[in-house]
Formats: structure tokens, sequence, C-alpha cells
């Protein structure tokens, strides 16, 4: 036996929203002139955002004289020699730029951070990932809202901004699910009357195709990174009318039996007002180990009028 609780609906995300808040106190320090994909320094200034706290957002392209070098920088220059630990050589830069299905590419690059955790903040999303030995990061991520934000973090509390406009947003009704831990969510969607297993059921582990598609984000190497699907579907582009039924799937493992599992539900439909609920997930007792749940509540079809 399975119980969900529906702890707390907002109209969008505290991040975010304080995010945005803070750019517009404070202004917009330094902008690229690329429309398509916009930078945000802030040189030596500190964000308050919840969760990520004393994250100093930093410039791709400090300001004439702002470069200070570090003591081990300073004794290097005495010396003659070069030091990776120049402050010049290690500055923290992040481009984003819409692509097509209304997503956002971003390419943040750290290069005193190699092989490194980083996380990005997006309108409640909080997408882990780890930078390559060159300290890049080369990342897609569905946006969900126009005028995307993307908050950058590293494990040394630095960290910056990058934001893109995403023009098609209004073409595509999103649901995404964040949760963590070993346990595995499937977010299931049957367009239109379809089947499992036939055209139109859409997951992310499936074999078959629908107009919508399912993307899974996941980060093994770190146990404390969030778990995100995220099922999007074309509204504007859709010559069918109807519904899409959606249910997510968990298996009941001995890892997560007998316990509770927080997620988050984030959704963005027509009225392009994007709505997150806090979500407890009540697993059943271990003698039910191998069986799969299917949360058919957990959130309202999609009704697609045809164009």
């Amino acid at each position: 036996m399975f119980v969900i609780k529906n702890y707390v609906t907002t109209g969008g995300t505290v991040a975010c929203a304080l995010a945005i808040g803070y750019l517009m106190q404070n202004g917009f320090p330094a902008w690229s002139n690329d429309v398509q994909g916009t930078e945000l320094a802030a040189a030596g200034q500190s964000a308050d955002f919840p969760g990520l706290e004393d994250i100093v957002l930093t410039s791709s392209t400090p300001a004439q004289g702002s470069v200070r070098a570090t003591p081990a920088a300073r004794q290097s220059q005495t010396s003659g020699r070069s030091t990776p630990l120049d402050r010049t050589d290690c500055r923290l830069g992040a481009r984003a730029h819409s692509v097509p299905g209304a997503a956002a590419r971003l390419i943040v690059k750290a290069p005193c951070h190699g092989n490194e955790r980083i996380e990005i903040h997006h309108n409640g999303l909080t997408v882990t990932r780890q930078t390559d030995a060159n300290g890049t990061l080369d990342l897609t991520i569905p946006a969900l809202s126009e005028y995307a934000i993307f908050l950058i973090s590293l494990d040394d509390q630095k960290g910056t901004v990058a934001t893109t406009h995403i023009p098609d947003i209004s073409q595509y009704s999103r649901i995404a699910l964040q949760w963590q831990g070993q346990t595995e969510l499937q977010i299931h969607a049957l367009e239109f009357g379809a089947s499992y297993g036939d055209t139109g059921h859409v997951s992310a582990q499936s074999d078959t195709q629908g107009a919508g598609n399912v993307i899974h984000m996941t980060q093994p190497t770190f146990t404390d990174a969030r778990n995100i699907e995220i099922y999007s579907f074309p509204t504007a582009q859709s010559h069918q009318s109807g519904s899409i039924e959606l249910t997510v799937e968990a298996e009941v493992t001995a890892e997560n039996c007998g316990t509770d599992l927080q997620l988050q539900s984030l959704e963005l439909r027509e009225d392009r007002e994007l709505r997150s609920r806090e979500l407890m997930l009540n697993f059943p007792d271990c003698s039910k180990t191998g069986e799969f749940l299917v949360l058919n509540n957990l959130f309202q079809n999609l009704t697609i009028a045809a164009n």
C-alpha cells in the first residue's frame, strides 16, 4: 500500500524567483552582444539564493583592473614562472543559447575545476553533472520558462549565471519529476489512447515512439544527485485532439521498500504557469520487493486540441 501526499503547490519556484528579483534589483552587470546566447556576470558580488549561499558570481571577462593575483600567482611572477593558480587562468564562464525543442544548450568553462561536481539550477530543477578533464560542461536542458535563467554553482561555492530567450516555449507542454536516491521512477505517456508497447507509448525506457518524448537526466557519480525525468509534448504542432494519459512507475526494491521518497513535480501546461508540488511516496514493506507501483493520480492527463 502506498500513499502520495501533496504538501505544497506553488505558482513558481523560489530559487529562480529570487534570482530574478536579485537581478532586477542589482542590475545586469555584464552582457554579451549575442541575443540568442547571453551571458551574465557579476564580478566580486555574492549571490544570496536559497541553497546557493555564499556563491560568488564571477565574470568570464573581468573589468579592466579588477583581476588580482593570488599569493601563489604573485610568488610565481617574482620567480618568472607561470602557474595554473593564476586567477586569470581560472575564470569561470557560462553561456546559454536556445536550441529546437524549447531547450537551452548550456556551455560552462571552469578551467581550474576539471572532473568536479557542478550544479545547474533552473526554475526548480537541480541538474548535477561532472565537468570533463578540462573543466568544461556541455549540456542541453529542456527549458521551463521563456526567459530562462541558469544558476551554475561549484563545490567551492563559486558560481555564475547564464540566461537565454526560448522563443518556442509556448509551443510545448512539459511535465518534470525529480527526486534523490537509487529508486528509479519512470514517466509513461500514453498519447491519444495508445496502449503499452504501441506507437504513442512514450517513456525513456520504451522502444516505441510518439509525438512527445521523455528525457532522463541523472549523474550516478554522486549518490546525492537528483534524478530527473521530463516529458515534453509539442502542443502547438499537434494535428490530433484528445487526451494524453500520464502515469509514473516505480519498482519496489530492497533499497526502497518500507521507506518514504520525497519528490517534486513541475508542470508547464497551456496556461504557461509553472506549477510545483512537493510529494511524498510511501513504499510498501519488503514483502512486495520486485513488484511495480503504477501511480495513475500523480499527474492530470494532458488535454490536446488539434491545430
